[in-house]
């Protein structure tokens, strides 16, 4: 790291740092089921802190697996990070989960990237991703474990293929790489678990925000996010028009 590092160099750098350690423990450790995921929540955390408290020491963090300073709130720089973003995935040796790292300005994602090491992949800010064509029928991304009766729903009406997949992370990345257009999710997320994702579909000039078309907001003191939406921009108002239908 150089001082003509950037932040959005900054944040691709360390996911893929944090994603080839993660690699090298699901590889190496012998570790297994939630004793690998626990390994790698922690390993990977250790990694991302220690490196922003050190390249970026004036900038507050917020992590899933570190205790919150409620500090941040008057900071307007925040590193979110989601040191391992789909844990059961990584524990089951699957290759959808991600590492997330942002940087949220005033309350905005502007800095993100999303390492998928089982794909080999990291999309970030520093190099936003060219938006890929769509797919006819569209395809709309749900949990693999716990499908949102409000996306298969809106899925229905839309005419749209269901396709599981794991962590948000790699259910947004999808959406960017052009596998998928639509992932709706109302079953709740944190901060962390979208705001790398938002920051990088955002760049790559896709439609994202809650689930009744008002803009996501980071930094906030309580870091539960109800729902999101992230898709191709021609899917937004569709989707949201069902949205309301279904909540009126």
């Amino acid at each position: 790291m150089t001082q003509a590092e950037s932040d959005a160099q900054l944040a691709a750098r360390l996911a893929q740092e944090a994603g080839a350690l993660l690699l090298r423990l699901q590889h190496d450790s012998g570790l297994i089921g939630k004793a690998l995921g626990d390994a790698g929540d922690a390993a990977a955390n250790d990694l991302l802190v220690a490196a922003l408290r050190s390249a970026r020491p004036n900038d507050a963090l917020l992590s899933e697996e570190e205790r919150d300073n409620l500090a941040r709130l008057s900071a307007k720089r925040v590193w979110i990070i989601d040191p391992l973003d789909g844990t059961r995935e990584f524990s089951e040796a699957r290759s959808d989960w991600a590492v997330h790292v942002a940087l949220a300005e005033e309350g905005l994602p502007v800095v993100g990237a999303v390492a998928l090491p089982g794909l080999g992949v990291c999309l970030s800010t520093a190099a936003p991703p060219t938006l890929a064509p769509g797919n006819v029928p569209p395809r709309m991304l749900i949990s693999r474990t716990r499908p949102a009766a409000e996306a298969v729903a809106v899925a229905k009406a839309l005419g749209a293929e269901l396709l599981p997949m794991g962590s948000a992370g790699a259910k947004t990345m999808a959406v960017v790489r052009g596998e998928a257009d639509i992932y709706l999710h109302t079953g709740g997320q944190y901060e962390w678990d979208n705001c790398a994702p938002a920051a990088v579909a955002l760049a790559a000039g896709l439609h994202v925000s809650r689930a009744d078309g008002t803009p996501l907001r980071y930094n906030n003191a309580d870091t539960y996010l109800p729902d999101l939406l992230v898709c191709r921009p021609e899917w937004a108002e569709p989707v949201l028009e069902q949205m309301a239908g279904l909540r009126a």
